[in-house]
């Protein structure tokens, strides 16, 4: 157990150098001036030149690199071409809100998923029908549009939730609820079907199996099998379900934030972006990566606690 855990955390810290490293080179190589952009298209090419030297865009790309990477060990990230604040201050006043809207959709497409799956494994066939067709819908929507739909029925016609903004839970925390309810739900709707479909279809193969069948033929109530047998042998499955949606929902984030207003990580990076600070992108590469790297652990730790054979590797 605890070699496989080291294995892979150290895939993983190798992973938080690369991903990084990846985002600073294709940076590099991205047409345009950076100087030029900050400037404007009105600048004179000794403007353009004198900001290149300031911001060190003149210096060749490895030595960019190596200046980064020793910050990097450092727990520096640089400095923002645009405000001049630093990146890792910039950053962590938004990543409170990222994680309050991911973690929020982590936990409501758990919950609801799962309780889904179990209702349409214990359930008629309907509720199995009705999962697949969720679940295509959950897939073919896309999240922006859903935002779009809940922001008009409940807070245009109903004027139930707020449609933009952010409220600090240390300010209001009901205000803070509701200022996540419709991003959360728009961001973890196809989670939802995702886990309930991967919860109904994991379930019903232990249901199946010969193991289940002798104890329903040794007198086993069927809320045994279901909860006690059917839904622990499934979890392995969910759970890694779970840990790949919860990193596809980061991506997710980006475009949530931004039809919100929500001052995240998300909306920051395409204000930066469109400005070409390229620092702050490459901060916000390495705060994603945290988030995966964390994610990926955790489930690595749940699944060897609940599979017997990876507890005795």
């Amino acid at each position: 157990m605890i070699k496989t855990l080291g294995l892979r955390l150290l895939a993983s810290l190798v992973l938080l150098i690369v991903v990084p490293t990846v985002t600073f080179f294709l940076q590099a190589v991205t047409p345009g001036n950076v100087a030029q952009s900050i400037l404007g298209i009105g600048a004179t090419p000794q403007s353009v030149a004198a900001l290149d030297n300031q911001l060190g865009l003149d210096r060749p790309v490895w030595q960019r690199y190596l200046d980064w990477l020793a910050g990097f060990f450092h727990g520096d990230l640089g400095t923002s071409y645009i405000t001049g604040d630093s990146v890792v201050r910039t950053l962590s006043g938004r990543l409170g809100v990222s994680l309050s809207l991911i973690v929020g959709a982590l936990v409501v497409f758990t919950i609801v998923g799962v309780l889904l799956g179990i209702l349409s494994t214990s359930s008629s066939r309907v509720w199995g029908r009705l999962i697949d067709v969720v679940s295509t819908a959950g897939i073919a929507i896309p999240n922006f549009w859903l935002g779009v739909l809940l922001i008009g029925v409940f807070a245009v016609q109903l004027n139930l939730l707020p449609a933009t903004g952010y409220v600090q839970p240390s300010e209001n925390v009901g205000g803070w609820i509701a200022s996540l309810v419709l991003p959360v739900i728009a961001l973890a709707f196809a989670g939802i079907t995702g886990v309930a479909k991967q919860t109904r279809d994991q379930m019903l193969v232990s249901l199946a199996s010969p193991y289940a069948r002798s104890l329903r033929a040794n007198g086993a109530s069927e809320a045994s099998l279901l909860f006690r047998h059917a839904l622990r042998n499934a979890s392995g499955p969910i759970i890694t379900v779970i840990g790949l949606i919860f990193v596809g929902a980061l991506s997710g984030s980006v475009v949530v934030e931004n039809i919100f207003v929500l001052p995240g990580l998300g909306s920051q990076a395409v204000q930066s972006t469109a400005q070409r600070d390229l620092p702050v992108i490459q901060g916000i590469a390495v705060y994603f990566t945290i988030i995966v790297v964390v994610v990926n652990v955790v489930i690595d730790v749940v699944n060897t606690i609940l599979n017997p054979k990876a507890r005795a590797s």
